[in-house]
Parts: C-alpha cells; structure tokens; sequence
C-alpha cells in the first residue's frame, strides 16, 4: 500500500511538472510568433525579428515611443526635414538605421548621440549641403555609412572624427568639389571608400592622407581628362583600386599610381588609347589587372614584363586588334586573359612564357581567322576553359560559324593550316635613277594569312613607314630626292606564319655634274608657283602698313612737342678743335675756340 501511494504521489509530481514544462512552451511560442510591443502608429513592428518599418507613412518628424530593444529601424520613404539633437536617444540597442529617400535638409551637432550599438546608418537620396562636425558623435562601434545621392559640397575638416569604428563610406552622386585635408581625420579602421559621380575636379591627394589603412578604393564617373603623378602617393597599403566610367580619362602619368602596393587595378569604361604600361611597372604585387572597355588597339611585346606576380589580365570590348609576340612574357604566374569582344583575328601562342599555365582564355566575338596560329589552343595538352563561351571561327568561308569546340581531334589540322608567303614578281630588279628624283621599289606577296611586307637597307637596317625613305602600305619602298649614297642592295622580306621569301633589289642613283645640277635647281625654281596678284597685295599691305607707321610716328611726336612748352628755334654750340701745331719737348700749343649757331627745325 505504502509503495503504491509512493508511486502514486511520484507520477502526479512528474504530470505536474510535465504541465509546467509544457505551458512554459507555449507560452514561448506565442511571445515569440507575435507578441505586440509598443510601436509608434502606423508603423508596423515585429517582436521576432526585433524590427519597426515606419516606411512610407508620410512622417514630417520622427515619431516616439519606440521600444528601446528595437534593433532594426526604416524610417525611409518619409517627409523627414531635420534630425535634432538627440533624436534617438533611447534605442540604445539599434543596430541600423535607415532614413533614406527624405527631404532631409539638416542633421543638428549630436544628431545621433546615444544609438551606442548602431552598425549600419543609411542617409542616401536625400538633400543634405553639409555635414557639421559633431554629427556623428556618440556612434562608438559605426561601421557602414551611406550618404550617396545628397547634394553636399563641401565635406568639411572633421566631417567624421568620432567614427573610430568605421570600415565603409560610400558616398557620390552629389555635388561635391572639394574635400577638406583632415576631412578624413579620425577614420583609423576605414577599409573601404566609395565615391561616385560628383564634381571633383582633381584627386583630392591630401584628403586621403588621413586614410593610411584604407584597402579598396572606388571611383566612379568623374569628368577627369588626366591622372595626375602622385595621385595616391600616401595610400600604401591600398590594395584595390577602382576607375570606372570616366568617359573622358585618356591618359594615366607615368608616376599617377606611384606610392601604391596593388593587388586589383581596374581602370574601365575610360578612353585610354594604350596600355598605361610607365605608370604599371612599379607593380610588382599586382595579381589582376582589368582595362575593359577603352579603345586600345595593340597590347605590345615585352611591355608587361615587370608585373611578376600577374595572374589575370582582362580587357573585353575594346578594339584590340594585335596582340604582340612576347606580350606576356616573363609571367610565369599568368593563368587568365580574357580579349573576348574585341577585333583580334588571331592569338598567337608566342605571346606567352608558359602556355602551359594559362587556365581561362576567352576569345569569342573576335572575328577569328582558324588558321596554323590557332592550332595550338586545340592541341594543348591540358584543355582550356573558355567559360562556356568558346571561340567561333569568323573568316574562312567553309568554317564560319563552327566553334573551336566542333572540332574533333582526328579532323586537326584540318582548316588550322597556314600557307607559306610567296613574293610574286621574282625577277632580278635594277632599278637607275638620277640623283634628286624619287622612286618606288616594288614588292607583293601572297599567302595566308596575308604575309607582312619588311625592306632591309643594304646596311641590313630595318625600314620603316618615316623618313626619306619608306615602306609605303601596299609594301613598295618609296625613296624620296634620292642621293648617291642611297645605292646599294636592298632585301624586300615577306612572313606569314606559314614561312618568310624574300628578293633582292639593286638600285643605283647617278650623281649629277655641276652644269647637271644648275639646270635641275633653274627647272624647279622655274615650275614654281607664281601669281602677280598675290604679290601685289602683299606688296600693297607692305608699303601701306609702313606709311601708316611713319605717320602715327610724326603725329605723335608733334604731340609730344606741342605738350613741352615754347621750344627754341637756336642752338649756340662752342667746340674747340685739335691744334695744328705743337711744341716739341713738353711746349704749350695754341688753341682758340670758335662756335657756330644751328637752327632747329
């Protein structure tokens, strides 16, 4: 009996506790799903996620009553003007706030002071012309601020020294032109600054200066022609650097990144005509390079070779049109490129140290020429990525349109052929001349590709297309006034990828006599150009300008006399002159004085 009243009292302490453990469930679950807590009207306000959305209620000041454990607050969409000091004074556990898309005009000193625990502040589209010192005072652990699309012009000294948490400042789309040298100051943990489409004038170098921890810097569409040197010269632990949409930069100076450490430099959407190659040596960390979208043509041979540690390089949507033997050579680290978008007809595997560290290579919508120069992307040993957009032939009439994907391992080389150059005319040319006249060396070629036309002088010097004599687009050698000393053997080469040919060319220039050379200079001078009426107008002009001269001469110095008074008319000038005779042994000569009277006219 006493067991079983023992079991008995044992199992309705356990029903009860079991109650207990089950009311205090459900009462958890109720609090949590949606328990009403005090929210300012209309706002809506979620206990769970600890958030209030005052979003769009046509508020012209910031409402009350709060609660203090709220840690989300969306106040945007609002007729918000002013933020008083102190204006959120007890939501000391808020965590972001977001006063986006107001008519806020003014922020008071102190405008935050209490919100201790705030992470995110969010005060883009709204009008705000300046930030006064003291604004942000009290915001301790800060570390995003949004004030982009405001109307501010002036950031001010000490603009934002109380965020000594803040890692993220984005700012632009307003009216800025100048930020102040201590602007910054305070900002020791700032990684990130992004500014976009505003008036600066200029880099503002000494801005910056205080941002010495700064890793990502950002700017977007300003209206600057030049990188100026030194630019960035205090900023030496950037890491990334971004010029985007500057539709009007044309030109990177030599020293304009100087005092920078990169690893990313992205200079895109410009109008750089070149690869800035002065202002990229010096860095020798960099790992990704992009200058996507600028109209550069060529990407020259051996003009990266500075860039040790280079990993990607990309420049989609330009108008490239070659790509140098050895433009990537000594890159041992060299795993990306990506052209895609541009004019190129052909990658040549010169272009490269080791071929075999190349990963990625994007190619497509270029018009390709599938010839012996492309071949060796199909035979690499390890396949490359072409990121699910291969290259397409463009320029050979049966394979147009096939992707480099389509073809199959037994059909190479197939159309992946080149035939070698071959010169045309090879007959043995003498050519003669008179000395002073002008003649053409004649040269073409064929194969394919089309073969590339080089003359050699017969000191074996490399021509080109300046100068007296020079290599003129259909490949003849023009030699202009030649002279005696221009005779000699001259080598006419054509290459292609296939194979070169060349021809020798003998040209002999016969010196003049000197009756031989008067009569070239008199029939010269004799076929130039002569009109009397151009040289009686200018004779006219001559003879009338120096008249006009003279008279505005006598004139004014009729003026000048008539101001000085009565002038005399009479000079008496009394000289003595040499005497004729002399006494020997230290005697006195005589001497007599005359003068003479002049009359001015």
């Amino acid at each position: 009996m006493k067991a079983s009243r023992q079991m008995f009292e044992e199992s309705g302490v356990q029903w009860w506790l079991g109650l207990v453990v089950l009311y205090l469930w459900v009462s958890g679950v109720v609090y949590t799903k949606d328990t009403p807590w005090p929210c300012p009207q209309p706002c809506q306000c979620n206990s769970r996620t600890l958030e209030t959305n005052c979003s769009d209620r046509q508020f012209e000041a910031v409402p009350d009553g709060f609660e203090p454990d709220c840690r989300l607050l969306n106040l945007t969409h609002n007729h918000l003007k002013t933020l008083v000091s102190q204006q959120f004074k007890g939501l000391t556990r808020l965590l972001e706030l977001d006063v986006s898309d107001n008519l806020l005009v003014m922020m008071e000193v102190e405008a935050f002071l209490g919100l201790r625990s705030l992470r995110a502040l969010r005060l883009a589209r709204n009008r705000l012309r300046v930030i006064p010192a003291g604004a942000f005072k009290g915001l301790l652990q800060l570390q995003l601020l949004d004030i982009r699309d405001n109307q501010i012009l002036v950031l001010l000294d000490s603009t934002f020294q109380d965020l000594a948490a803040l890692r993220r400042i984005d700012t632009g789309r307003s009216d800025l032109v100048f930020v102040s040298p201590h602007a910054f100051a305070g900002l020791t943990n700032l990684q990130e600054l992004n500014v976009d489409r505003c008036n600066l004038t200029a880099i503002p170098t000494e801005g910056l200066r205080p941002l010495s921890g700064l890793a990502t810097l950002s700017f977007h569409r300003l209206g600057l022609t030049r990188l100026t040197n030194y630019s960035f010269q205090w900023l030496g632990n950037l890491k990334t650097l971004v010029i985007t949409h500057w539709s009007v930069l044309e030109t990177l100076e030599g020293n304009s990144l100087s005092g920078l450490n990169l690893t990313f430099l992205t200079v895109s959407n410009c109008n750089l005509s070149n690869v800035p190659y002065a202002s990229l040596r010096h860095l020798v960390y960099l790992v990704h390079l992009d200058l996507s979208y600028n109209p550069i043509r060529y990407v020259r041979g051996n003009s990266l070779r500075d860039l040790l540690r280079i990993q990607e390089f990309h420049l989609v949507g330009g108008q490239l049109l070659r790509i140098d033997p050895r433009a990537f050579h000594g890159l041992a680290q060299f795993k990306v490129l990506n052209v895609s978008g541009n004019l190129l007809n052909t990658l040549e595997e010169g272009a490269f140290s080791l071929v075999g560290s190349l990963g990625v290579l994007r190619l497509d919508d270029n018009p390709l020429a599938c010839d012996c120069r492309l071949l060796w992307v199909l035979r690499r040993g390890v396949p490359l990525d072409f990121d699910r957009k291969p290259p397409v032939c463009a320029t050979s009439a049966q394979f147009n349109g096939w992707s480099f994907l389509d073809f199959a391992p037994v059909d190479l080389p197939g159309p992946f052929t080149c035939r070698r150059s071959r010169i045309l005319n090879r007959r043995a040319q003498h050519v003669q001349i008179a000395e002073g006249y002008t003649v053409l060396l004649h040269c073409s070629a064929e194969g394919d590709p089309m073969p590339s036309i080089s003359w050699l002088t017969p000191q074996r010097v490399l021509l080109t297309a300046i100068g007296r004599r020079r290599v003129l687009a259909n490949g003849s050698l023009e030699v202009r006034y030649a002279q005696a000393r221009d005779s000699g053997v001259y080598v006419c080469l054509a290459s292609n990828a296939g194979g070169n040919d060349s021809i020798r060319v003998s040209l002999v220039v016969r010196g003049f006599s000197h009756s031989s050379r008067n009569a070239l200079l008199l029939n010269r001078t004799q076929s130039l150009p002569f009109e009397f009426k151009t040289l009686a107008v200018a004779v006219t002009i001559g003879v009338i300008s120096f008249f006009s001269s003279v008279t505005i001469c006598y004139i004014f110095m009729f003026l000048w006399s008539k101001g000085k008074g009565q002038i005399k008319h009479t000079a008496t000038i009394e000289y003595m002159p040499r005497s004729s005779a002399s006494t020997t042994n230290g005697g006195k000569g005589h001497m007599e004085s005359s003068r003479f009277t002049m009359k001015l006219i």
